[in-house]
């Protein structure tokens, strides 16, 4: 059994053959961590590992006891009392005003398979054999309230799923202030701290600090998950590398406030914990009520960060992401965003679409303007209605238009957002998040739709689903502009003010849920000015996210591999678009912004009428390439090799399955003069394979090119030009194809 329960030392062990989680009841009745790591033989009493030693000025529960501390034991998942003085993961406020709770073990049970999270989004199994769920129930007898901690092993990946329940079963309200999805305790603090922080147009760069004394955390109380931070954090050994040493990854399917935390006492013991934000959130909790919160993953790695990533893509690719587009390589796309703005007619459009066409695209999607009178950014939110004075026979006429063509048709969305110029808001001022009596502060000159009111949710979806049933729309863009302020529901009683953005975001949800129901064959493309919602909880509805606004090929190397550190290529939008770039302003070749857009689900975001014969020429070879290599790129096994953050070099690769074929991608930012020769050592080959490799044009085994290394010097020293002006200077870049001969 992948789940082995010892009755005689109350021990339990989740293994499979990657790695061994260990707890045990206490003496107190309350739950031990005792390890979590590589795995090792299962035995029957781990509890040497329980380490206890009487300490100066501890706190303790027995009289007779001065070396069994909570403020020194590890805990599964620890609570406000007892003698723990660190952060807990849940803080209840009792009837009389108490915080004190003791959770103590009366049983668990074991279950194959994973149950549904439903309303919430969740990891899922498509056989009970896949996974094995332990649950494991503690009792407080004073507040009278259930506990349960809920973990699911995969008996394949090295990965762990844990949530956690609570459940009143008194008579009397309880106040749920803080609840993590889950607390663990590390023995000791010999790690750095991996995130992915930024800001709008600069998403998920790769930042690392060591553990130090006190805390350290990310988080957001943005309302969405955010460009700032993302819900997840890795643990690394000092000299882990991307190819060796150990390392664990935390990440949370959630795609709200977030908390991602890392305590370290005087001791060196490390207590982790995720889960929502306990600022701007109160939950009571009635009489037989159950609060569950969002679930969250553990990936161990023992064989460096390729690993750990390798591990959350594949899970996150095949059993997180759901629907027809799960595993079918993802149309190549052009949007009209960047090409137009705001200006634009029927008959643009449809030059636009014509032109795509003939270039070799499958997908035409038309961007925001297209609905009320919006002519600019102030307006019409809310009004989902075609705006005739564009589009004379609505989006029904200008999408059987487009498809007559041969091409799919996109449509953009932001359904969470009003503007004061609409006559959503006209007729209903009451469903905008505002605080009475005060200014609300708005963002692009938009509002936030009160998405806990599942009126206004109802309302939001008919529209939708109106648009959807009356044309052929096989994509939709779903956009969200603006982070959350001063949030107040008008429509929510005073005492439950505290639930309103965790209600938000079920709220988003539900509506996910519905569309994706009704039309289970149109591709959903999640969007928070870019990056903003690029989270797990999202991946859930939508199988692909617009990775950044920022479109320069330059800084996308930086958002793209750091987004690698977690999500899967499948996820990631990328797009080429017009230069100079609409961000920075820089000028980089169409070969260069390919060669990095190639690494995701590959589009164009400009004016395709625009474009010169030989551009136009190019774009085609572009094109027809993405489509002989999209499904190794967006379902292989994808390997960093070397880091942006680190070098003038960038280099990534994707393997196939059976690795029989490859491709490397090479990029150098600026040049340099009379340089040294450079090889980058590939991974992820078969050592005894023979590869052909285009570019080189040469014939070489795996063991060559992961040992030796990939040749990519230019031999340049600056004194002659290059034939080809693509392959010298600033902005270079190479892909390199690996075929297996015979």
């Amino acid at each position: 059994m992948p789940i082995i329960y010892h009755e005689t030392t109350k021990t339990f062990h989740l293994q499979n053959a990657h790695l061994s989680y260990v707890m045990q009841v206490l003496k107190n009745g309350q739950l031990g961590q005792l390890y979590f790591g590589k795995r090792v033989h299962d035995r029957v009493d781990f509890s040497y590992l329980v380490e206890t030693s009487p300490r100066a000025m501890a706190v303790c529960p027995f009289e007779d006891d001065m070396s069994f501390s909570m403020d020194h034991l590890k805990q599964e998942f620890p609570v406000y009392g007892n003698g723990d003085m660190r952060h807990p993961a849940l803080d209840v406020l009792q009837p009389n005003g108490s915080r004190y709770s003791q959770f103590v073990y009366v049983g668990h049970r074991i279950e194959k398979g994973k149950p549904s999270m439903h309303p919430l989004p969740h990891v899922y199994v498509e056989n009970e054999d896949e996974m094995t769920t332990l649950t494991i129930e503690l009792e407080d007898t004073v507040m009278q309230a259930r506990l349960e901690l809920v973990y699911s092993l995969d008996e394949q990946r090295p990965a762990i799923m844990r949530s956690a329940r609570l459940t009143n079963e008194g008579e009397k309200p309880l106040q749920i202030d803080r609840m993590m999805s889950f607390a663990l305790d590390l023995p000791d603090a010999n790690y750095t701290m991996l995130e992915l922080t930024g800001a709008w147009s600069r998403e998920r760069h790769l930042k690392e600090r060591s553990l130090q004394h006190g805390i350290q955390a990310i988080g957001s109380l943005r309302g969405h998950s955010s460009h700032n931070f993302n819900p997840f954090i890795a643990l690394k050994r000092p000299k882990t590398t991307e190819y060796l040493g150990e390392a664990y990854g935390f990440s949370l399917i959630y795609s709200g406030n977030f908390l991602a935390q890392i305590e370290v006492d005087t001791y060196d013991t490390s207590r982790v914990m995720m889960g929502i934000h306990p600022q701007n959130f109160s939950w009571e909790l009635a009489s037989q009520e159950t609060f569950q919160t969002p679930e969250a993953v553990f990936v161990y790695a023992d064989q460096g960060l390729n690993a750990l990533s390798q591990t959350f893509h594949d899970l996150y690719r095949h059993r997180l992401a759901r629907g027809y587009w799960r595993d079918r390589p993802r149309p190549l796309l052009v949007n009209n965003w960047e090409g137009t703005y705001f200006d634009f007619n029927e008959a643009r459009i449809l030059e636009m679409a014509k032109t795509a066409k003939e270039l070799g695209l499958e997908l035409f999607v038309l961007d925001d303007g297209w609905f009320g009178h919006r002519n600019d950014d102030t307006t019409s939110l809310g009004d989902w209605y075609p705006n005739l004075q564009k589009l004379p026979e609505g989006i029904t006429g200008l999408a059987n238009k487009v498809t007559e063509l041969g091409l799919g048709f996109g449509l953009w969305f932001e359904p969470e957002m009003i503007s004061i110029d609409s006559d959503l808001y006209r007729a209903h001022p009451e469903w905008m998040l505002s605080t009475p009596h005060r200014h609300p502060s708005h963002g692009r000159h938009q509002y936030i739709l009160d998405f806990s009111n599942p009126e206004v949710v109802k309302a939001i979806g008919d529209m939708m689903v109106k648009i959807l049933s009356e044309a052929p729309i096989s994509y939709v863009k779903w956009d969200m502009n603006r982070a959350m302020s001063e949030v107040y529901s008008l429509t929510t009683p005073s005492h439950e003010q505290g639930k309103v953005m965790h209600r938000y975001i079920l709220g988003v949800y539900d509506l996910y849920d519905r569309l994706t129901t009704a039309f289970p064959k149109i591709l959903f493309e999640s969007c928070a000015s870019g990056g903003a919602r690029f989270d797990p909880g999202m991946l859930y509805y939508a199988p692909q996210a617009w990775t950044s606004d920022d479109t320069d090929a330059v800084e996308r190397l930086k958002i793209q591999y750091g987004t690698s550190l977690v999500y899967p290529i499948s996820s990631m939008g990328s797009h080429v678009s017009a230069v100079p770039n609409h961000q920075l302003s820089r000028i980089t070749s169409l070969p260069f912004r390919a060669n990095v857009a190639y690494f995701g689900t590959f589009g164009y975001e400009l004016d395709v009428t625009k474009l010169s014969d030989e551009e136009k020429t190019i774009i085609k070879e572009q094109i027809q390439w993405m489509k002989d290599h999209r499904a190794l790129i967006q379902f292989g096994t994808f390997y960093r090799l070397s880091s942006p953050f680190e070098s003038n070099v960038t280099c990534w690769m994707v393997v196939s399955e059976d690795k029989r074929e490859a491709l490397v991608g090479w990029y150098r930012v600026l040049n340099k003069v009379n340089a040294a020769y450079e090889r980058i050592r590939l991974a992820g080959l078969d050592e005894d394979m023979l590869y052909h490799v285009s570019g080189l044009e040469l014939d070489l085994y795996g063991d060559e090119l992961m040992h030796i290394g990939l040749l990519t010097s230019d031999h340049t020293s600056g004194e002659r030009k290059a034939t080809d002006p693509t392959q010298n200077g600033d902005f270079v870049s190479r892909i390199y194809h690996l075929k297996a001969c015979g």
